[in-house]
């Protein structure tokens, strides 16, 4: 990419957390062109969490739902770009993600094989999986020289999401949450149930911790809202705003929670970006792979000899990753982060 470039376009993911993860290429542009315009191509449910990074100056939704092809879309969105970028970068290795681009005549299109997609892309650059082991790795590379990614030892900046407190405030009204501490609960994880802890469990942690004099919120998407009744029943003190929040809303709730437990998720990776402590629960996918990044978390992870497997349900049909990860474990974790928390905080 050429260090003149002052006008970047990056075509974004289509996941939450690869969403946020991407803001470290964000970053990683804005520090290498100072003064450029950065735009960056997404789907529309991204656009309140990419109007939390300061980076981005303009989002260009996309509107294709995921997995769809839409041309006529994809054509119309490209005649908006003509002769506004004189960059791209296109993350996603699809042979689609990389049309928008191609047909906005942007001079300069950089991207990683995939999809024989040759002919859409100019810098054409080949993914080395054990050099650019994570997903965050990969997306920042992009935005590198390429002579700079070859041993995969460059700087990595962490997400950051502004926070709304005007936004906070409503939200505690409007769904009447307490004064007591908050700790979040995240149960959902969009790619299948081989990475999502059991509901009795999330249950069996919120009774404890609520007996500690904690308020639990439930969050999650509208399809998440059958898993957050069934972690909220029959308690106190218990929320289940899966569906009844927005993307942006969950960011600042986050924000304001003591500690989150979550599996491996796109909320996962928004309570990252947010600075909340985070118990971050692994079962078929690998935490060195896709990392909250974030020094502020624990990693719960077993590690069994089936693990990772990375399928979206158990191939042994046993998901002893995550069940055999108990609540017991959790929750001294947890309640050792508080005492840390407490000691600290009447020193």
């Amino acid at each position: 990419m050429a260090n003149s470039a002052k006008r970047l376009l990056v075509v974004g993911p289509s996941w939450v957390g690869d969403m946020v993860m991407a803001q470290s290429l964000f970053m990683t542009l804005k520090a290498r062109h100072p003064g450029a315009m950065l735009g960056v191509v997404a789907p529309a449910w991204s656009q309140p969490i990419l109007e939390r990074m300061p980076e981005v100056d303009k989002v260009l939704p996309l509107s294709v739902g995921h997995g769809e092809f839409g041309l006529a879309n994809r054509r119309e969105l490209a005649n908006q770009l003509r002769g506004r970028f004189d960059c791209a970068i296109v993350l996603p290795r699809s042979w689609k993600a990389a049309l928008v681009p191609f047909m906005a005549r942007i001079p300069e299109r950089v991207g990683f094989l995939g999809e024989h997609r040759y002919g859409l892309l100019k810098e054409r650059r080949k993914l080395d999986k054990q050099v650019l082991d994570q997903t965050v790795k990969r997306f920042v590379s992009l935005g590198l020289p390429l002579e700079e990614t070859l041993n995969g030892d460059f700087a990595i900046p962490r997400p950051h999401l502004n926070i709304d407190r005007d936004n906070l405030v409503n939200l505690r009204l409007a769904h009447t949450l307490s004064s007591r501490p908050a700790i979040g609960m995240m149960p959902g994880a969009e790619y299948g149930p081989a990475k999502q802890w059991p509901l009795a469990y999330f249950h069996d942690l919120a009774k404890r911790l609520i007996g500690d004099g904690f308020e639990v919120r439930v969050l999650g998407g509208p399809k998440d809202h059958d898993a957050g009744e069934t972690i909220v029943a029959g308690l106190s003190h218990a929320h289940n705003l899966c569906g009844k929040t927005q993307l942006a809303d969950a960011v600042d709730l986050l924000a304001d929670c003591s500690q989150v437990v979550t599996n491996d998720s796109g909320l996962m990776h928004v309570a990252a970006a947010v600075g909340v402590r985070i118990h971050a629960l692994y079962g078929s996918s690998s935490p060195a792979y896709t990392p909250p990044l974030t020094d502020n978390a624990v990693i719960h992870y077993l590690g069994l000899y089936c693990s990772p497997c990375f399928e979206r349900t158990c191939p042994l049909g046993h998901t002893n990753c995550l069940n055999q990860l108990t609540v017991e474990q959790v929750y001294q974790a947890m309640h050792a982060d508080q005492q840390r928390k407490n000691g600290i905080i009447n020193k």
